[in-house]
């Protein structure tokens, strides 16, 4: 026993000093060197403040809309709904949110799927190109400006594919609504 509980003991000892002190160092000292040291990158606007990466509740008519959220945009509580694409509870869900989206944007025939469904965390910042652009006529209708204008803000805020190749275009809802409320003014 003795044989092979002394060394079960150096491992765990070995394990912990490791994994609980010098990864975590390892990685806040890399966390350092990133903008606003690792605490993400944070804005304020008309006296609220705002986590970029992390997907902000807009669903009035004037703004773009974000990704729904499974955990109602709760950062503490990051996480899916677990509920698989045949559960009749999430199929109403589904659903509800394709009605809601339709009744806002009348004559949308496509609506496309992330701005119905939740991301895998809850907490997804960006939107595709596409779902961005088929909410162009309901924001210029509500804000009575043009359609072009709400296209050029839409493309200033797409960022490319990370290299050129990997991921696809998206754009940051929040500063792209950020950035419409400045249009505005």
């Amino acid at each position: 026993m003795k044989t092979n509980l002394i060394p079960a003991l150096r491992l765990t000892l070995v394990c912990v000093v490791l994994f609980m002190g010098l990864y975590p160092a390892l990685i806040w000292g890399i966390a350092q060197l990133a903008p606003n040291k690792g605490k993400g990158e944070v804005v304020a606007h008309n006296g609220a403040t705002y986590f970029t990466q992390i997907g902000q509740n807009f669903t009035t008519d004037r703004y773009f809309n974000s990704r729904p959220s499974a955990v109602n945009y709760n950062a503490a509580g990051s996480g899916g709904s677990n509920k698989g694409p045949s559960n009749p509870e999430y199929l109403a869900t589904v659903a509800a949110r394709v009605d809601t989206f339709r009744a806002h944007n009348p004559g949308m025939e496509k609506v496309p799927a992330e701005l119905v469904t939740a991301s895998g965390s809850g907490l997804d910042p960006d939107l595709s190109v596409e779902a961005v652009l088929v909410q162009i006529p309901r924001i210029a209708r509500a804000r009575s400006v043009s359609e072009e204008s709400l296209r050029q803000l839409a493309a200033a805020h797409t960022e490319q594919p990370l290299l050129g190749l990997f991921g696809p275009e998206k754009v940051n809802v929040l500063a792209l609504n950020l950035a419409l409320d400045n249009l505005a003014q």
